[in-house]
């Protein structure tokens, strides 16, 4: 682990380091002082290189390039990144200082007082959520976040969801699926799909994100962590449903992590998108989910469509209750 920097530091002439909010094998996170715009509270990403002189070179030179990109980015749900500069072996990285507490502090907080957030509560904070990751997603190219977990979220005062820390962004390589880095990082295990850990060959793309949205949404509603994919490989039982820990969850929401948890990409939400029409799809009441097929084919269709069959249920209990109350 690197030295981390003094307080009082001051950065590119400009930024004073007031205290280090998180620290990590390749750098830190401070909160620092502008000292060009009076009262301006900024986060300072710091990324230390390998000694190194033909890697650390590169590794300059793709910091820079996709430092620009991330400048670029203007989102509700994104803290604004302002400034990018080296000094000596470490690349910087400036933003917005988002202040609030994480979410994962919100859950604890809960968790302490023996109960668990509110199911609508944590459906609008998906909702946010959704609309950064999208946006990242829809740039070009796209860009992934690689690090979504609940200590990378922050709740302002104002109630509005910001999805921090970019050291682990990638950018998806144009006319292929495959990534490159743009921060140093490997993410948190147990929010870490299996395909991340192939590390800068890694075969990761938007799906990877769903992943980890679908690990930080179990989190939050069941007061504990997922498995992490490894323990899962060996031992697929590891994972408990959702609702065998939260039982009040509903079925619908406990289908959409679960289907966003899967170990292989392709059995996932192809798009954030569909992730989101997931969380806000018709469910078949439990009692007549035994009435349907249970495998085969019939089976297999029955579990892709059934929003329509909810909706088709519901029409019919519909057209039931206008025949009985005009037979009245």
């Amino acid at each position: 682990m690197i030295q981390p920097l003094a307080l009082g530091t001051v950065l590119w002439s400009r930024y004073k380091i007031v205290e280090m909010v998180g620290q990590g094998g390749m750098g830190a996170v401070y909160r620092a002082e502008d000292l060009r715009l009076e009262g301006r509270q900024c986060a300072v990403k710091e990324v230390q290189h390998e000694a190194e002189a033909d890697f650390a070179a590169q590794a300059r030179e793709q910091f820079h390039r996709e430092a620009s990109v991330l400048a670029r980015l203007d989102h509700p749900n994104l803290p604004k990144v302002s400034d990018y500069f080296s000094e000596g072996n470490r690349d910087y990285l400036v933003m917005d200082f988002v202040a609030g507490r994480n979410l994962k502090e919100v859950m604890d907080d809960a968790r302490r007082q023996g109960r668990f957030l509110d199911e609508k509560q944590v459906r609008a904070w998906a909702e946010q959520l959704c609309d950064a990751l999208e946006y990242l997603h829809s740039q070009t190219p796209p860009i992934l976040h690689r690090d979504v977990k609940p200590t990378n979220i922050r709740l302002t005062p104002g109630g509005t969801l910001k999805l921090v820390d970019f050291g682990l962004v990638k950018l998806l390589v144009p006319d292929d699926s495959r990534t490159i880095t743009i921060l140093q990082g490997r993410g948190t295990i147990q929010y870490t799909p299996l395909e991340q850990y192939g590390g800068d060959t890694g075969h990761t793309d938007i799906r990877s994100d769903i992943y980890s949205l679908g690990a930080t949404l179990y989190h939050l509603l069941t007061n504990q962590p997922p498995a992490d994919v490894k323990q899962r490989f060996l031992q697929p039982e590891s994972l408990p449903s959702p609702r065998s820990l939260n039982p009040r969850l509903s079925p619908r929401i406990e289908r959409a992590i679960l289907r966003a948890l899967e170990m292989h990409p392709d059995k996932r939400p192809a798009s954030v998108a569909e992730f989101r029409a997931e969380l806000h799809s018709f469910s078949i009441p439990e009692p007549l989910t035994a009435l349907l097929p249970a495998g085969g084919e019939w089976g297999d269709a029955a579990r892709e469509n059934r929003t329509l069959i909810a909706l088709a249920l519901a029409l019919l209990i519909l057209a039931f209750l206008i025949t009985l109350n005009s037979g009245l």
